[in-house]
């Protein structure tokens, strides 16, 4: 009988115990954390980069053990958790050189004013809470910039791939960072609250759900004190309109929609698409979803995609697409549970044109909804309805219409004939209404790490007063 305080975590794909371990203690990691602070802050820049380049070397010689870790424990491809591990180590480079661009000192001097001077500390004690879907390379994406900038960190994996947090944190520990600088929590939602809400955490770095997001916001809502970046889901649209190259559109809406069996924050959730073009991109894309492998992480040959995270997701999943069904849905691919006892579902496309509401929610795996339009106007209307706003792609179109498009479409990424997923760890990563707070991570995860300090300074004191006062 397992421990109540205890946490499992099972291989999605063959339902096989990978890991357990006891829930952390939130009060003394915090403290522990706390303490090592100002030592860590105190190092010197140089000395902390060259630290997280010794961490990349500690990735580089585990990165096939890592990747393996990865694709047991979140069940997709093998191919797949290598590109991640390869993320992981590519992150360093990249928030070095966003630390020296978006956190730069800068300095303006005056013979009577002194010198002006703009400098940036780091907020504490950050906690980082990381989603199922790319457990090592999103929270990663957090801790880098934080512990450059001279934050301690304290990650909280998902309670779903506990197992490659734990070979997170190893890593760091293992390249030179003090094991109190760098820390796991293992816990649930119970442990997540309290860290969000404990006194000694100065910010809260999240990836994961609106629904989980909007209550740590919540939470913190009398605490303004305390920085809080939310990266959060999609209800993301791409657009399909005139364009010869029917295939190629058809790739990159299977690519968006399906590519890690459809969990990621930026894949595609609705196909918007010209009604002139409807029934040539609609017969492409089904044959194309036709052919997808659906498999385990280390299959012959390799799958496309894997399973969802669990059972319960893959019965919601099934649950929603029955929904969509029996309220004016037109079934173009069913989804079907390919194992009853293991979470492998196919990927599902549905007509909704005719529904009277589309639900405006984040349906988390390989679930595409499909909607018929007439006009581009219509087109960017569709594409607007929704509360999130993180991703958006127009496939086809004149460089007039994308212009359009770009002007009118909100989200924070919008592309051009690409995917609505893949983006750029070079480039800040955010959205709008749902997706998040206007704390874009990727390249601006630097701007929420540290906070801007503006001085004016003198070597010796110098005054005048002359209004306002008698003679002497």
């Amino acid at each position: 009988m397992p421990n109540s305080q205890e946490l499992i975590s099972f291989e999605p794909a063959t339902g096989a115990e990978l890991w357990r371990g006891a829930h952390g203690n939130v009060n003394a990691i915090v403290n522990k954390a706390r303490r090592a602070w100002p030592k860590w802050a105190a190092l010197p820049l140089t000395k902390r980069i060259e630290l997280m380049r010794r961490f990349v070397n500690e990735v580089r010689k585990d990165q096939d053990e890592f990747a393996e870790l990865i694709a047991r424990e979140t069940g997709k491809p093998l191919w797949e958790a290598r590109t991640e591990v390869e993320a992981v180590m590519a992150k360093v480079d990249i928030s070095v050189n966003a630390y020296a661009e978006r956190t730069g000192q800068r300095k303006l001097n005056s013979a009577l004013q002194g010198t002006a001077a703009l400098r940036h500390k780091p907020h504490g004690v950050m906690a980082v809470l990381g989603p199922y879907n790319f457990p090592a390379h999103l929270p990663n994406g957090h801790m880098v910039p934080a512990l450059i900038a001279g934050n301690t960190v304290i990650l909280k994996p998902s309670e779903k791939t506990p197992a490659v947090g734990e070979k997170l944190v190893e890593l760091f520990n293992r390249c030179g960072i003090p094991e109190d600088v760098v820390q796991l929590l293992i816990g649930g939602p119970d442990e997540g609250k309290a860290l969000v809400a404990h006194d000694g955490v100065d910010g809260v770095l999240f990836t994961g759900s609106a629904q989980v997001g909007i209550a740590i916001n919540r939470k913190l809502a009398n605490s303004p004190g305390k920085i809080l970046a939310l990266e959060m889901g999609g209800n993301n649209p791409i657009v399909v309109w005139d364009t010869p190259k029917v295939p190629d559109a058809a790739a990159l809406i299977i690519q968006s929609a399906f590519t890690t069996a459809g969990q990621r924050c930026t894949a595609a959730r609705r196909l918007i698409v010209k009604a002139s073009m409807y029934d040539e991109v609609i017969a492409e894309t089904k044959r194309l979803a036709d052919r997808i492998i659906v498999g385990g992480p280390f299959d012959e040959p390799a799958p496309f995609m894997g399973p969802v995270i669990d059972n319960n997701t893959a019965d919601q999943l099934a649950e929603s697409f029955l929904y969509l069904l029996s309220h004016g849905g037109k079934a173009i691919k069913h989804m079907r549970r390919l194992q009853n006892d293991l979470p492998f579902v196919s990927p599902a496309i549905i007509d909704t044109t005719a529904m009277a509401e589309r639900p405006d929610v984040e349906l988390f795996g390989p679930l595409l909804q499909v909607i018929k339009v007439d006009d581009f106007d219509e087109a960017i209307a569709e594409a607007n309805n929704t509360r999130f706003g993180l991703s958006a792609s127009l496939v086809g179109g004149t460089p007039q219409q994308y212009n359009r498009f770009w002007a009118n479409i909100r989200a924070g990424i919008v592309n051009w004939n690409r995917p609505t997923n893949g983006a750029s760890s070079a480039a800040p990563f955010g959205g709008i209404g749902l997706s998040g707070n206007h704390r874009p991570a990727a390249f601006y995860a630097a701007d929420y790490c540290a906070y801007p300090v503006t001085s004016t300074e003198m070597e010796q004191p110098r005054a005048s007063v002359g209004v306002g006062f008698k003679e002497s």
